[in-house]
């Protein structure tokens, strides 16, 4: 889970802190499945944020795929990958969603917890 999570996702965790439990059990047991590291994963998720036009999701993916060693450029090639797939519109949603996080980036986002 991110250092940062939404104050929306916060509400939840306590509303509801069993199911947030596994909900983050289950990603962190799909991430060691299999080899793809970090970054990779969090990118593949980002694309999936936006195929599934979730602003939400495309905010955390960004910010997880930065703190993961990814490049701002990086994250936007990986949306602009997605135009033949989902469509002009669609695409440029989740650029400007992802623009969200990129615009207010640390001086390192390694600094950035995933």
């Amino acid at each position: 889970m991110s250092a940062n999570p939404s104050k929306h996702y916060r509400m939840m965790q306590q509303e509801y802190p069993e199911l947030l439990e596994a909900v983050e059990s289950l990603g962190k047991a799909v991430k060691q499945a299999g080899p793809v590291d970090e970054k990779t994963a969090q990118l593949i998720q980002l694309a999936a944020a936006a195929a599934c036009r979730s602003e939400g999701a495309v905010h955390s993916h960004t910010q997880r795929a930065l703190a993961a060693g990814a490049s701002a450029e990086e994250v936007r090639h990986s949306l602009i990958l997605l135009t033949s797939t989902l469509g002009f519109p669609c695409v440029m949603a989740a650029l400007s969603w992802a623009e969200d996080k990129l615009a207010n980036l640390p001086s390192d986002a390694s600094d950035w917890e995933v």
